[in-house]
């Protein structure tokens, strides 16, 4: 279950509290899909998630303004843990990061980085997504069970 919002002293809206959220997509969906802009980038979200689960990812971490109360978010973040993930089934534009990313974007509406790869390389980007951007302080993202969501494993059940 995501926890709803709180405040964050410094920060311009709302954000998930510090920790990591298990959900699933329908969860992801209700909460925060709530007007036309957030369903088009929760749909390429969708899109993106079922890819990275058709190439044995498991899990899957969402964070960017789309986790917090600000109306309108350009885009989401997203980091997939690598462990299981078949290389020759991973969609390519997953490992291509030139120009700010806009293969991704352009076809998820978000960014997807590796879980353990380095934001810096003292901080694997699964650290980084839990930082508050604006404070630096701690905030929480939501975790996604793609070997058990209902979503994906519904689609792939015959």
């Amino acid at each position: 279950m995501i926890p709803s919002l709180i405040a964050f002293t410094g920060a311009p809206w709302k954000v998930l509290p510090p920790g990591i959220h298990p959900a699933t997509l329908s969860e992801v969906e209700a909460t925060f899909a709530i007007n036309q802009p957030r369903r088009d980038l929760f749909a390429g979200f969708k899109v993106g998630a079922a890819s990275l689960f058709s190439a044995g990812c498991l899990t899957l971490f969402l964070d960017g303004s789309y986790v917090t109360a600000k109306p309108i978010p350009g885009d989401y973040d997203a980091c997939w843990h690598p462990a299981g993930v078949d290389p020759a089934k991973l969609d390519p534009v997953f490992r291509d990061f030139s120009n700010l990313r806009q293969a991704q974007k352009a076809k998820f509406g978000g960014e997807y980085f590796p879980s353990t790869m380095g934001n810096t390389p003292s901080q694997p980007f699964l650290d980084f997504f839990q930082n508050e951007r604006f404070t630096g302080g701690r905030k929480g993202i939501v975790s996604i069970d793609l070997n058990t969501d209902p979503t994906l494993t519904r689609r792939t059940t015959p």
